[in-house]
Parts: structure tokens; C-alpha cells; sequence
């Protein structure tokens, strides 16, 4: 079973595919998009989400996975990404994709069984979980590939759903 995760924002996306098969999860590909910081909100947020529709129809995942937001200092930034997410979201039902959203104490505690992980502990746990392609890691990228190990780790995770196009 294939997925898309993302950790969502607009300046930078953590977009991560991963597949999971006969009991084991695996890397396709993973990236950290940076938008361009030249442009205004609207543009960037346009261009991740293109970006994430080249992704959905290379890949065609069975579900759309995305973090829930939590701020509590920056309402600007926070409002940005709220708008970034909404249109991840329109974008995955709109091309027929269904959705999961985690908190980030739901994944660091599905991770490292304990809610209140920091990055570093969360950083160090993935690839104890997970082989990871040899390369630079951002941490939005990491951060996507968190969501996917979360969902595939429910115990109610649905495994027959199949994407129609």
C-alpha cells in the first residue's frame, strides 16, 4: 500500500512516498520543496500544491497523509500554513485521495512512545524504523516520512483500499 505524507507549510513541504509490503515499509522518495521566496503567499502556496499533484499522479498513493497544526506564537506563519494545508487537502480530494491527519504528539508518540519526543529523539528514531536512501535529510522531510511510519503503525489502518482512476 503506497502513501503521500506531507508536513505541511509554504515555504517549505516535506513530501515523503513511501510503500508498504508484505510487512515492510520502504522509501520511494522523498524531498523537501522550497517554494520561491520572491513570490507571495498565494504563489507559493500554487506551486506546492502542483507540486504535490506531479507526486500524486506519478505515484498514485492510496491515501493522503498530513500533519494537524499546532502554534502558538506566530499567527501569522500560522494562518500561511493553514491556507497551504487547506489546499493540500482540496487537492487530495479532488483527485479522489483519502485523507488522515495527525497531530505532532499522535506521531511522536507513535514513533518513540512518547508524545512529548523532541526533533533530535525523533531525527534519531526513523532510521531505526525505516532503511533511508543515503542523502541530506531536511527536517520537513523527515517530518513527512514520521507521518507515513504513523499511519502504517494504527492498528486500524484500512489495507485494502485501492485508488480507480
Amino acid at each position: 500500500m503506497r502513501v503521500i505524507a506531507v508536513d505541511p507549510g509554504y515555504d517549505r513541504v516535506g513530501i515523503a512516498i513511501l510503500e508498504k509490503s508484505e510487512g515492510k515499509e520502504s522509501v520511494l522518495f522523498s524531498e523537501c520543496f522550497v517554494t520561491d521566496r520572491k513570490k507571495e503567499v498565494g504563489e507559493r502556496i500554487f506551486s506546492a500544491t502542483e507540486r504535490i499533484r506531479t507526486l500524486i499522479e506519478k505515484y498514485h498513493p492510496s491515501y493522503f497523509l498530513i500533519e494537524k497544526l499546532f502554534f502558538s506564537r506566530n499567527t501569522k506563519t500560522a494562518l500561511a500554513v493553514s491556507e497551504a494545508r487547506g489546499s493540500f487537502i482540496y487537492l487530495a480530494h479532488l483527485l479522489k485521495v483519502p485523507v488522515y491527519e495527525f497531530t505532532p504528539n499522535q506521531i511522536k508518540l507513535a514513533l518513540t512512545g512518547n508524545g512529548n519526543a523532541t526533533k533530535e529523539e525523533m531525527i534519531s528514531f526513523i532510521p531505526k524504523i525505516i532503511p533511508l536512501p543515503e542523502k541530506h535529510y531536511i527536517d520537513d522531510e523527515i517530518d513527512a516520512i514520521a507521518i507515513a511510519l504513523t499511519f502504517y503503525s494504527q492498528a486500524n489502518v484500512p489495507t485494502t483500499y485501492e485508488r480507480t482512476e
